[in-house]
């Protein structure tokens, strides 16, 4: 049925080209009129309306200069700011880290000892292993991973099939295997502002991590025990929300140097679905803490 509609075209031109336009405007402004309200709309599947399906859920004015929170199993982008500019990642890296070192399928329980080489001269951090400290490979990971020991991460780099450079190789093949095209990995601990990527491939990061049973048992652990020269000494994690009330943390890394801020990476449930959460570039250890606990929050009410 026609719609009753008021036309504006004029038609007052009297030569033939002119004439002939005008008739053309006529005829498709009836068209248009002619059609159902329904068939002018677009239609849910159009690409206008996909594009604002893939809108982050919710915006959140958080200290991190990037920060991106994921839904794992959809893949959709929750959360973002800033999600995609390459900076430093600082100790994130430890995570690349453990991955090349699993998949190498070393002895765990070989003991490795700490060396002068291993010494952070970079950024002078401060380390529970001193030079000639005996632990496993084993010790040495869950240290790097729980308490962000730089020099067991570097034991652990030293002691690669091929060195240092033998680990770094590894470590750049693992990127390029898990499609990060904005991540380099320099050394194994994260002290080297040349270890960058993005809040986007941080979070890839952490989901190709989180398959490995080892990385996801020992980062989600509260402490624990390793063996020093022979001795029990507890180990905690530097993430503060891990076993803290009403988090279910998955997998957990922080990071920190003056170049890289306050970064932090999980992966959590929230509302039973798995989420991951990147937060890089955070003015302190408080402002990352309350990013993540907004964060979680936002979730729980989205959620509801």
């Amino acid at each position: 049925m026609l719609l009753k509609m008021p036309l504006k075209i004029s038609c007052t031109y009297q030569d033939g080209p002119r004439l002939l336009a005008c008739a053309f405007a006529l005829a498709f402004t009836l068209a248009g009129a002619s059609l159902p309200a329904a068939a002018r709309a677009p239609s849910k599947s159009s690409p206008a309306a996909a594009a604002s399906s893939d809108e982050p859920a919710f915006k959140l004015a958080v200290n991190a200069k990037h920060a991106l929170v994921l839904e794992e199993g959809t893949g959709r982008v929750l959360m973002q700011k800033n999600p995609d500019e390459m900076v430093p990642i600082a100790s994130l890296t430890k995570l690349v880290t453990a991955m090349v070192v699993l998949d190498a399928k070393l002895d765990m329980n070989e003991k490795i000892r700490i060396q002068p080489d291993d010494v952070d001269t970079l950024k002078h951090s401060a380390s529970r292993l001193r030079v000639g400290t005996e632990l496993t490979r084993m010790a040495a990971l869950k240290m790097a991973l729980m308490a962000s020991e730089n020099r067991a991460a570097a034991a652990l780099g030293r002691t690669f099939p091929g060195g240092m450079a033998g680990f770094v190789q590894a470590a750049q093949a693992k990127v390029r295997s898990l499609g990060l095209h904005r991540t380099a990995i320099a050394e194994p601990t994260g002290l080297s502002p040349q270890n960058i990527s993005t809040a986007t491939e941080v979070a890839k990061i952490a989901s190709a991590a989180g398959r490995y049973a080892d990385i996801s048992r020992i980062t989600s652990d509260k402490l624990e025990q390793v063996a020093l020269n022979g001795k029990p000494r507890q180990v905690n994690n530097t993430n503060r929300l891990v076993g803290a009330r009403g988090w279910d943390i998955r997998l957990s890394k922080t990071g920190y140097t003056e170049e890289a801020g306050r970064c932090l990476t999980m992966r959590m449930m929230s509302g039973g679905k798995p989420v991951t959460v990147v937060l890089l570039d955070a003015d302190g250890s408080g402002q990352r803490l309350r990013d993540a606990a907004r964060i979680r929050q936002t979730l729980a009410k989205l959620r509801s």
